[in-house]
């Protein structure tokens, strides 16, 4: 296990970690802040799903070699703020309840096994590359709007690659590079810092029927349908025997626990599997490294959830998007050439196309209705390659 360590690994395990600190925190307290939640429910909302998540993470990943990063699902957590007004907390933790428990149920019934025997690889790269490429956009943005600090951190990226030393991985020399820049400009924010550890609570539960239908249903399909989908499926790409079955029971266990505690289902992380995965991330056989180390620093993040709130705006969203952009690259060029190298390329453009367009119908976002799109779209124009997809599909779960 030491010998599979390496420095790419490390660094994308920092840059994960980064991601999730400033990416995925702002939106969770945005949230909290949209249902009027207490400093109490906050906190243990925040610390259970980070907590949680990072410990399923380093048993899997260790125990399977495999990058397996578990967190929450960001689309259901930004579905949950469209809430803030039809449903209270109450009602919301009781139906993330019984979402966990169809989760776990569906994990232990192998239905998530079948879903990645169902869905062709072309398809889902295609939807994943669509879903990701937000980020990438994103980073150029952000290095047209700042190119003091974005284009330092950028330019520090392109020199790694123009090296090509494994010695010295890009994204490092990106985080390196991007950091002097914010030091030497003085784009470091100036903000209090307040110390206390996490308020960790059982919240209230209340269960109606309204509540099950227009929580419960989506946090299910967004949880194992879309986020598992994603992020298995990539891992899959990367030639990983990914045991589906198991990390779907995983993330079913981690979404009853966080609900006792106030928070919502988890999933595997689409964000983090493609940085930690991604061939950025050093050698196949130890990228799983990559996953633990990312998991570690949560911990901290988890039980420092008061004063990490206090640092979101320390340094610079352009360095941050840029950074973001930038972890992902090599998996959004994986997913393309893996999405239309196949024998189903119409269909994997129409998931892409549908996945990088905003909208949600039913409160369910563009990526899970790529998925339909593609698959529709490859039965009216590669109908033959799809068939035999399924059947040698059907034919590999038999034996």
């Amino acid at each position: 296990m030491i010998r599979d360590l390496s420095g790419p690994a490390v660094w994308a395990g920092l840059t994960a970690f980064v991601w999730y600190a400033f990416g995925a925190v702002p939106l969770h307290i945005g949230v909290s802040e949209q249902l009027g939640l207490s400093i109490a429910q906050t906190s243990s909302w925040i610390f259970i799903v980070w907590f949680s998540g990072a410990l399923s993470s380093i048993v899997a990943s260790f125990y399977f070699r495999q990058p397996i990063p578990i967190t929450w699902t960001i689309p259901g957590l930004i579905y949950l703020g469209t809430l803030a007004d039809r449903f209270t907390f109450a009602e919301i933790v009781g139906a993330n309840l019984i979402a966990g428990i169809l989760l776990l149920a569906l994990g232990l019934l192998g239905v998530g096994g079948r879903i990645m025997r169902w869905l062709p690889l072309p398809i889902i790269m295609g939807m994943f590359g669509g879903s990701i490429l937000g980020y990438v956009t994103r980073m150029v943005a952000a290095t047209i709007e700042d190119i003091v600090i974005a284009g330092t951190t950028v330019g520090c990226y392109l020199l790694g690659r123009f090296i090509a030393n494994p010695r010295i991985p890009p994204v490092g020399l990106a985080v390196v590079g991007g950091g002097v820049a914010i030091a030497v400009f003085g784009a470091v924010g100036v903000q209090p810092v307040e110390w206390a550890l996490p308020s960790v609570g059982l919240p209230q539960m209340t269960f109606s029927l309204s509540a099950v239908v227009a929580v419960t249903l989506p946090m299910v399909v967004l949880a194992m349908g879309l986020g598992n989908v994603q992020g298995l499926g990539f891992l899959s790409a990367q030639g990983y025997a990914v045991p589906v079955n198991t990390i779907s029971t995983v993330v079913g266990v981690n979404s009853v626990v966080n609900a006792f505690f106030g928070g919502h289902p988890a999933t595997v992380a689409r964000t983090g599997v493609a940085i930690l995965a991604s061939p950025e991330a050093g050698r196949k056989s130890g990228r799983y490294w990559a996953a633990v180390i990312a998991a570690f620093l949560t911990i901290f993040m988890a039980l420092a959830a008061t004063p990490v709130a206090s640092l979101l705006n320390v340094l610079p969203k352009t360095y941050i998007f840029a950074l973001a952009g930038l972890a992902i690259l090599s998996s959004l060029q994986d997913a393309l050439a893996k999405a239309f190298g196949g024998s189903m390329p119409f269909g994997a453009l129409v998931a892409l196309v549908v996945a990088m367009t905003p909208f949600a119908v039913f409160g369910i976002t563009s990526a899970f209705w790529a998925i339909i799109a593609g698959l529709v779209a490859a039965l009216l124009v590669e109908r033959r390659q799809l068939i035999e997809f399924w059947n040698e599909s059907d034919g590999s779960s038999k034996k």
